[in-house]
Parts: structure tokens; sequence; C-alpha cells
């Protein structure tokens, strides 16, 4: 039983090992989306009220469309 625990660990180990580089990209992705403008725009609109919104002639499941409409073809 020990054994098989040690080994476990051991795979876990192995496993998180060989996980790394992968979590460093996923990570270094996450931060480059997260410091893109269109990001942070749709953050801010996500943080007005549905009236500040609909002033500015937008609804709240439009944000991503209307932010991204150039780039995508939304």
């Amino acid at each position: 039983m020990a054994l098989t625990a040690t080994h476990t660990t051991a795979h876990h180990s192995l496993g998180h090992i060989l996980a790394a580089p992968f979590r460093v990209i996923g990570n270094a992705l996450i931060a480059i989306m997260e410091s893109n403008s269109r990001v942070q725009y749709v953050d801010r609109l996500n943080a007005m009220t549905d009236e500040q919104l609909e002033a500015k002639g937008l609804k709240r499941d439009e944000i991503v469309q209307h932010v991204f409409r150039d780039y995508m073809h939304l």
C-alpha cells in the first residue's frame, strides 16, 4: 500500500512538472488578453448599468459584438 501511495505521489509530481510549461503559456495568454484594450472596453461596458448602456444604444448581450464588430465582422 505504501508503495502505491509513493508511486502515485511520484506520478503526480511528474505530471505536475510536465504540465508546468503549458501553465506558463496559458497564464501568459491570459495576461495578454486581459491587457487588450478591447477586453478592457468590454469590462468597462459590463460595469455600466442597463440605463447607461441604453443611453449608448446598447443592450448587455450586444456588448461583445459591439466591441469586436470590425475585428470579427459580427
